[in-house]
């Protein structure tokens, strides 16, 4: 039976400023030709990516709303309302897909809630492209966010990682400030074991993509600036 419910849409963008279509399928560009409702990170960098895909699409039709990290969970209801009047809705993050580790996440889950059918649509994740690049194991993998910014306690983390990682043969991504990237890579060769191995994927579908993967001793003497460059690292032991 044919539901009288939208569709909420899950619709990746790019990952920097590549050109969409080097990187996105056809179907991105047919859900945003037909979509007026959005629930996106940040309206102003939404509306850039719309444009970018559809440069004949009406902005003053749209209708987006602003999902993030402070958003009252009392609000979803009212931004998949469209989806329960029949309108499909567009869900956008800042980079890559929506709803991996990304705040879009809470509004699929009340999505299911109600009977609301969840889209999700093909294009990049860097959580994934650098695990594809790195060489690790593949079918047992954590993303584990941010590490502690206090060094004593980063270190700690690191360490609880490094063990996790021998201990379950898991891989273990993480990520930091991009303005921060080159004290945190210090910090992993300065603090795992010298066998131990580090990818560093930065860049991801850019012009600049960077992807290496060598060992914590290798990597002291490596050069490579990281500085406000976005940078996923894996390590594995």
């Amino acid at each position: 039976m044919k539901s009288d419910k939208g569709n909420l849409y899950l619709i990746p963008c790019t990952l920097g400023d590549t050109p969409p279509f080097e990187v996105l399928p056809l179907l991105v560009k047919k859900a945003v030709e037909h979509i007026e409702y959005y629930i996106v990170e940040h309206e102003k960098s939404a509306r850039r990516f719309i444009k970018s895909v559809d440069s004949k699409k009406n902005q003053n039709s749209l209708k987006i709303e602003e999902i993030n990290k402070f958003t009252n969970s009392e609000d979803i209801p009212n931004m998949l309302q469209p989806c329960l009047e029949g309108h499909d809705v567009g869900v956008i993050s800042d980079a890559g897909c929506p709803g991996i580790a990304d705040p879009g996440a809470n509004v699929v889950a009340y999505a299911h809630t109600k009977g609301i059918k969840v889209v999700p649509l093909v294009g990049p994740s860097s959580i994934l492209m650098a695990m594809m690049a790195s060489g690790f194991n593949g079918q047992n993998f954590a993303f584990n966010g941010y590490l502690p910014i206090d060094k004593g306690e980063r270190k700690s983390e690191i360490k609880r990682l490094e063990k996790r990682s021998q201990q379950e043969n898991q891989s273990q991504l993480f990520i930091e400030t991009p303005y921060r990237n080159n004290q945190m890579l210090e910090s992993l060769h300065n603090t795992l074991q010298g066998n131990t191995s580090i990818c560093v994927a930065c860049d991801i579908t850019l012009p600049t993509e960077y992807i290496r993967t060598a060992t914590a001793t290798e990597w002291k003497r490596i050069k490579v600036d990281l500085h406000k460059r976005p940078t996923l690292f894996i390590i594995q032991q």
